[in-house]
């Protein structure tokens, strides 16, 4: 049986979402500049890095039988800033995948028109997404980690 310590996968999330953060920005970057092959490779790349974090995430969270890690930051205003960003976080995840999907699939179809118009919700939603993602891993795990968690 191999040994696997399920605790390194968090910072593994916080890789992949950095990565899908950088994605994005070139990606965007990318289709600003009508470089529209090297946008479409960019962004299937997000979307890959994208679909690894939720393979990882299930993971951790199946592993770890449904816990959930404390935030060990204390006063008022900090943990109404962290559940503000958890919050937000989680219900834009959650339509994340579907907007994704949608926008990838408008784009490989050649639908350019629909394509942008739903890439205008998915981008920003995708890019809050990913830079909350790691947000909230520093602050469980590097910033303000609960003693013993």
């Amino acid at each position: 049986m191999i040994d696997f310590d399920v605790m390194v996968l968090p910072r593994v999330n916080a890789v992949l979402n950095g990565t899908a953060t950088i994605l994005l920005l070139i990606g965007f970057t990318m289709i600003r500049q009508g470089r529209w092959k090297a946008h479409r490779n960019v962004m299937l790349s997000a979307f890959g890095v994208s679909i690894l974090f939720l393979i990882s995430y299930v993971t951790y969270h199946s592993l770890r039988g449904g816990m959930n890690t404390p935030f060990g930051g204390g006063g008022a205003f900090l943990v109404g800033l962290y559940r503000f960003i958890l919050f937000s976080h989680i219900i834009f995840a959650a339509i994340l995948p579907v907007l994704a999907i949608m926008t990838l699939y408008r784009g490989l179809q050649k639908r350019y028109d629909r394509h942008k118009k739903i890439a205008r919700w998915t981008y920003p939603i995708w890019l809050y997404v990913s830079i909350t993602g790691v947000l909230v891993y520093f602050m469980l795990y590097e910033w303000f980690p609960a003693s013993g968690g």
